[in-house]
């Protein structure tokens, strides 16, 4: 898979690239990820890609032609893109599962105040991660990465995915480690029991007990 992200700001990717899961899932070529600096299609000597917005207001909106530009120089017959906005759907699991089936995704971040209106018309969809607002789409765009290369056959064992949380639209759950006892909190005797039945069934029972708890929501689903 190559996924490809149009950004005013490349260095912010650097350190995910570089670290843990990401980095090997790039080094055993499961994965590609380009940036691509939006000022470098700008028109100006001083890499310019913002302005006043025509009517007037506060900030500065993107400009058109830098971010055309640059989608135009990667897009290719196979590649999908998205938009990073508030506006968009609010991305979730199944949007992982779909988007990793892809050969070729395109990340568009915005910033600033946000974009031209006319950029919109580049985007397959448009993605928000959630309702609340932050200075640019780069953040989202590596939740969104991370979360799409970690389903990528290779990257991680399937035996970690399998009960995973919002797999059927559950919580994961609750895993214990050494010591046994901790300040009072033990381990549950059946997790110690080697009965592999047992721990299965109760695992499945808390996975819906923490989901109605926590987030009965996602029952409804």
């Amino acid at each position: 898979m190559k996924i490809d992200v149009l950004t005013l700001f490349p260095e912010m990717f650097e350190n995910f690239m570089n670290t843990s899961i990401i980095k090997r899932a790039i080094s055993n070529k499961n994965v590609t990820i380009n940036t691509i600096n939006i000022r470098d299609f700008s028109n100006y000597n001083n890499s310019q890609v913002d302005d006043t917005p025509f009517g007037g207001g506060n900030g500065m909106v993107m400009m058109c032609d830098p971010v055309f530009k640059a989608l135009e120089s990667i897009k290719t017959p196979d590649s999908y893109v998205i938009i990073m906005t508030p506006r968009g759907k609010i991305y979730n699991q199944n949007y992982s599962k779909k988007y990793k089936e892809l050969k070729h995704l395109i990340i568009i971040c915005g910033h600033y105040e946000g974009f031209d209106e006319r950029i919109y018309s580049l985007a397959d969809e448009e993605i928000s991660i959630g309702d609340f607002i932050l200075t640019g789409g780069e953040v989202p765009a590596m939740c969104i990465m991370d979360s799409i290369i970690r389903l990528i056959p290779g990257v991680i064992t399937e035996g970690s995915l399998e009960s995973e949380s919002f797999e059927n639209n559950l919580l994961d759950y609750p895993v214990y480690t050494k010591p046994r006892e901790y300040n009072g909190m033990e381990v549950p005797e059946v997790l110690l029991s080697g009965d592999h039945a047992k721990i299965k069934e109760y695992r499945e029972k808390e996975r819906m007990r923490i989901t109605r708890e926590k987030r009965p929501d996602l029952l409804g689903r």
